[in-house]
Parts: C-alpha cells; sequence; structure tokens
C-alpha cells in the first residue's frame, strides 16, 4: 500500500508547520521554533514506538521525515501570511494527517503483535500526542483536553479499521473507510459546534 507512505509525508509536513506556526507565535527563536516542529511532527509516532518497543524508532532510519520537517520550517518562515489565510485549508490537511497517523498507529502495533485494545490505543497515541508535546511546551492546554472532539475521532477510525480488517481482510478499504470516517467526524464537530464537555 505505497499510496499511504505519500500521505503520512504529508502528514509530517502540515504538522511540522503547524507546530512552527505555533511557536512563532510564541516569539521562539528559529531553532525554538524547529524544535517545535520536529515535536508536533514526530512526537506521536516516537512515544508509540518507544511504549511497544520498537527499535530503531522509525523516524531514524528515513531521512525523509526529517526533510518534511525542514521543508515545513521553511514554508512556515517564509510563506507564513499566506498560511495564516489558508487555515481552513490547514485545517483539512492537518484532520487528514491525525486519520493516517492514526491508521498507521494502529497498523503499526498490530504488526507488533498486540492486541487490539493496545492497537487502538497507539493509534490515538500516533495520531494526537505530537499535539500534546507541542502544546505543553508552548504553555497551552492540550487540545485533546478542551471541548472540541479530537481524539474521540481518531478512535472512532481505529476501530473502524480493525472492525474492516478483521471482517473483510481488504486492507486498502479498511485504510480508507478508517481515514474518511475520522475526517467527518472531526469536521462535522468542528462545523456544528459538537463537544464532549461535560455541563455544556
Amino acid at each position: 500500500m505505497n499510496w499511504i507512505y505519500p500521505l503520512d509525508l504529508i502528514g509530517t509536513l502540515v504538522f511540522a508547520i503547524s507546530g512552527v506556526l505555533t511557536a512563532i507565535d510564541k516569539k521562539f527563536d528559529l531553532v525554538g521554533s524547529l524544535i517545535i516542529g520536529f515535536v508536533t511532527a514526530l512526537g506521536g509516532g516516537t512515544i508509540r514506538d518507544l511504549l511497544i518497543g520498537r527499535s530503531p524508532v522509525g523516524w531514524l532510519t528515513n531521512r525523509h521525515y526529517l526533510l518534511a520537517i525542514a521543508i515545513g520550517l521553511l514554508l512556515a518562515y517564509l510563506f507564513r501570511e499566506t498560511i495564516v489565510k489558508l487555515r481552513r485549508g490547514m485545517f483539512l490537511f492537518d484532520t487528514v494527517g491525525i486519520a493516517v497517523f492514526t491508521v498507521l498507529g494502529v497498523r503499526t502495533t498490530m504488526a507488533a503483535g498486540f492486541p487490539v485494545e493496545v492497537c487502538l490505543i497507539m493509534g490515538v497515541v500516533s495520531a494526537v500526542f505530537g499535539g500534546v508535546l507541542r502544546d505543553v511546551l508552548t504553555n497551552e492546554v492540550p487540545l485533546i483536553f478542551r471541548k472540541e472532539i479530537y481524539a474521540t475521532a481518531c478512535l472512532a477510525g481505529g476501530v473502524v479499521y480493525l472492525g474492516l480488517e478483521s471482517l473483510s481482510g481488504l486492507t486498502t478499504l479498511s485504510t480508507l473507510t478508517a481515514i474518511a470516517t475520522v475526517v467527518v467526524i472531526r469536521y462535522v464537530a468542528v462545523r456544528r459546534g459538537w463537544s464532549l464537555a461535560i455541563g455544556v
């Protein structure tokens, strides 16, 4: 399923841009921005790999991920104003990114022989924990702790992927449907203001 690899790199690029823009808003210097971009893009996958004992961690053996982050840093600095104006488009790419990372997290954990519930948790970790690290390092309340439906969409996508994979064994179908599930839930939730906040 080679087509998911470019999506993975695009997701890495978009997450890196998201991290760098946050760092710029917080008045971080160039090195600080690079670190925040790196953590946002690769933090979730790194935590997943460490937790499941995967060695070496994925990005250590593939320089394309580091290249994607470097490009994200460059784009964020050179075209910051344009990118800010395209926030809506960036939201879509970010949503596709967490969807792809969810499926990759589930697949990677499955391949390592872990039970279904662990695969689901690692799918969510892969998708959202880069953003958690970004928010913690920039002194923001992490998005998953706010009222937006974010991690829940990833969890639903992981359930759909595992369910279809067990029923049909058609990996491409399972992957596309799971990605679509995350994107649709996240998009509709934001458009309609849905949340899981207690008492709201």
